[in-house]
């Protein structure tokens, strides 16, 4: 396969996105065709890892809007937006910013792990994605889907198969199954070919559904 088939990346781009397209289109003839179709666009980064945690809490059971509109008034809130100054927040003021007490709870949850170094942002770069994903989930709030999310689009994991993602469900089932319903086992099997950059082909399988990047 020639690589003048490769879709162009920005600078910003993953180290691996290249080699990572190179495989796949090679591999699998539903990225063979879908790689293509979006040039110049890849998996981005963004904030730091507290912010983007607080941001998934914020918005888990709303829409995307209600999510950005609660989110906006209650970064307004601390003098910083870090760890120790989401802890001196009075609960009043973080309902009043639109959040269930239940989302308070998970928020001072997370500012807790951090503050008190229970999450150890230092080592994540050498440790493998099961053992960040354990750390995670231990906070309140958080579940795998949510850890599964960060270690793609904040830890950019190459190779993360969020198995319980509607979008990815469904584009397998949309390009794989002519829309047929597609189980574990299934989504497994698929991503046999996609090893080691499953987070890479998730991503496009995405893109099929919605052509505009998502990121958390």
């Amino acid at each position: 396969m020639a690589t003048a088939t490769l879709p162009e990346v920005g600078a910003d781009a993953p180290l691996y996105w290249q080699e990572a397209c190179r495989h796949l289109m090679k591999r699998d003839r539903v990225m063979k065709k879908l790689i293509p179709q979006y040039p110049g666009a890849c998996l981005q980064s963004r904030g730091d890892a507290f912010i983007t945690l607080a941001r998934s809490i914020v918005g888990q059971q709303i829409s995307v809007k209600a999510a950005q509109s609660v989110w906006d008034r209650f970064e307004k809130l601390p003098r910083k937006l870090t760890p120790a100054h989401v802890l001196k927040l009075k609960v009043d003021d973080m309902r009043a910013a639109g959040l269930s007490a239940r989302k308070v709870e998970y928020l001072v949850d997370l500012a807790l792990h951090f503050a008190n170094n229970q999450v150890h942002v230092a080592d994540w770069a050498s440790m493998d994605d099961e053992a960040i994903v354990a750390e995670l989930v231990a906070i309140r709030g958080i579940g795998r889907w949510t850890a599964e999310m960060f270690l793609i689009f904040h830890l950019m994991r190459p190779n993360v198969l969020p198995l319980d993602d509607i979008g990815l469900q469904n584009g397998i089932s949309r390009c794989y199954f002519s829309g047929e319903p597609v189980s574990r086992s299934e989504i497994r099997e698929v991503a046999g070919s996609w090893a080691p950059f499953c987070s890479v082909a998730t991503w496009y399988i995405w893109r099929s559904l919605d052509p505009l990047p998502v990121s958390y």
